[in-house]
């Protein structure tokens, strides 16, 4: 088999996806960057020799067909009516200094971000008073505000997931020693955070002054748990599994507003088509399907995180030993 001859340009390498994948006239049926794989010879139509390739083989049956790849993201919950519909708002009890730590630290990340967005809450209510005061406790917001928070909320969401990925994949390769599946979770993480992102986005452009705080904050955020993972995973894990309480809350309270008419604009808006796309919505689906999907997502990584924080960094991944034993009850 001769080389990849892969001759790709600038332009190619900058050009949107989208865009590439017009271009086959150029590229012909080279594939992208995947160098030593049977899949670079010109008779791709076979496909028999990237059936073990589960990705490449999506790409390149998308290339064959001149169209873009039907879905190459990562695994990520798709959630039953039912399962929406039955999120609850939690907070787990305190059970060492780790948790007042990462619980503090919380706190205050939220009291700037209150601030920031124009939007003040009380503080954590006794657990008898807990759903109430929830419910019941915050000023009306408008559909504009509401994304400001949205936005700004997910490009902070999505940094832990991919600063505990390559850490834990850094340490792999130093030590030499596998990672037991905890690298594709908190990657699939700080992804499902991403495309949340980019729903909001299709919604509302932020102007230069919303982006530069983001960069800032992004800094300072990304280096900040960065050394705090290195010292303490746990803490780390734990932090994220509170401020994901705190985006439950945040999204049930505006999944409240929109019930009670106080959003009319987002009553009759039906669902950006990327959202459609990603959490296999139907075609009717309206901005309140997506919110209760993005709400799921929130809450199933509050669960993850704390069980990550109880089990510690040197455990198995608790999640892919469960998905073993459902897939097979005799394991």
């Amino acid at each position: 088999m001769k080389s990849t001859r892969l001759l790709f340009h600038i332009h190619y390498l900058s050009s949107p996806t989208t865009k590439y994948f017009y271009q086959l006239d150029s590229i012909q049926s080279r594939c992208l960057l995947h160098t030593c794989l049977p899949l670079m010879n010109k008779d791709m139509a076979k496909m028999d020799s990237i059936e073990e390739h589960p990705h490449m083989r999506i790409v390149a049956r998308a290339i064959i067909q001149h169209k873009q790849p039907e879905n190459y993201m990562m695994h990520h919950e798709i959630y039953s009516k039912k399962e929406l519909n039955d999120i609850k708002i939690t907070h787990k009890r305190f059970e060492s200094w780790h948790d007042r730590v990462a619980y503090g630290a919380v706190r205050t990340l939220r009291f700037v971000f209150d601030v920031f967005t124009g939007y003040m809450h009380p503080s954590l209510p006794s657990k008898s008073d807990f759903k109430n005061e929830v419910q019941h406790s915050h000023k009306t917001m408008t559909e504009h505000q509401w994304l400001r928070r949205f936005i700004f909320l997910e490009t902070v969401a999505g940094v832990p997931g991919m600063v505990g990925g390559m850490s834990r994949h850094m340490k792999s390769l130093r030590t030499m020693r596998r990672d037991y599946g905890w690298i594709h979770t908190l990657l699939s993480e700080a992804e499902n955070e991403r495309m949340h992102l980019l729903t909001f986005l299709q919604l509302r452009q932020p102007g230069w002054f919303f982006r530069g705080i983001v960069l800032i904050g992004q800094g300072a955020f990304f280096n900040a748990f960065f050394l705090t993972y290195i010292l303490s995973p746990r803490i780390c894990h734990r932090f994220v599994g509170f401020l994901e309480e705190e985006a439950v809350i945040t999204y049930t309270r505006c999944i409240e507003d929109l019930d009670a008419g106080k959003l009319p604009a987002w009553s009759a808006l039906s669902a950006p088509s990327i959202a459609k796309n990603y959490w296999k919505l139907p075609e009717n689906a309206m901005m309140r399907d997506v919110l209760l999907a993005i709400r799921a997502d929130e809450a199933t990584h509050r669960e993850v995180n704390h069980k990550l924080a109880d089990v510690g960094p040197d455990a198995p991944n608790p999640f892919v030993i469960e998905a073993r034993r459902t897939e097979d009850p005799s394991a």
